[in-house]
């Protein structure tokens, strides 16, 4: 791949990052209140068994409030894990090699970018796994119409590309790694074999993708 092409699909990947809510100074104090009595919560109780009206109170804002701005639990779930993925995104963009780019010597190949991308993905949702798949699960179809979804689709695809013809269709390729990697599949991972053999499966599939 010439670089004119990876610089632009890194432009692409750059456009696809989770945006920082815009909003009004006080909204925003509100949200990160709400936001962080929710993690809070979340981490004591577990989040199934926190409910938005509990929520609410130790956010100390009104029940209406917090259910126009989140819609539901699902919707609480996303704006959270929002946070998390957008410091995943900028590690991937601009972070120390070899989860970011690197450059010149410090540059490194697409494949150990993809499992330092499989490590810190998966330390991202094994430890809000429940947070993850409640915002994957929400509807039918709702990991996919997540926007930090093809964030990750388009990065592993880049990489999987600037392998040349070890993979022939790196787009397909992606969303067949990214399979693996989905909060329903590892919560029954997880449960069956246990963390470290779920994790080291993830990187079996990855080898076995870059060849």
């Amino acid at each position: 791949m010439d670089r004119g092409a990876a610089g632009g699909r890194r432009v692409d990947l750059e456009l696809m990052r989770t945006p920082q809510p815009k909003e009004r100074a006080d909204a925003a104090r509100n949200r990160v209140k709400v936001l962080d009595a929710a993690a809070e919560l979340f981490a004591r109780h577990g989040v199934e068994s926190v409910s938005m009206d509990a929520v609410a109170a130790a956010a100390g804002v009104g029940k209406g409030t917090l259910f126009r701005r989140f819609g539901d639990k699902a919707g609480l779930a996303a704006a959270l894990l929002n946070r998390r993925e957008r410091d995943l995104q900028n590690e991937i963009l601009s972070g120390s090699p070899p989860l970011g780019p690197g450059q010149g010597d410090a540059a490194v190949s697409p494949s150990d970018r993809m499992h330092a991308f499989a490590d810190a993905y998966l330390d991202y949702v094994l430890d809000h796994l429940s947070l993850v798949r409640m915002a994957e699960t929400a509807s039918p179809g709702a990991r996919y119409r997540i926007g930090a979804y093809g964030f990750w689709h388009r990065h592993l695809t880049i990489l999987l590309d600037q392998m040349g013809e070890t993979v022939p269709d790196g787009e397909a390729t992606a969303h067949a790694l990214l399979a693996v990697l989905g909060a329903e599949h590892l919560t029954a991972m997880v449960e069956g074999v246990g963390r470290e053999r779920a994790r080291a499966a993830v990187h079996t599939v990855f080898q076995v993708a870059d060849g």
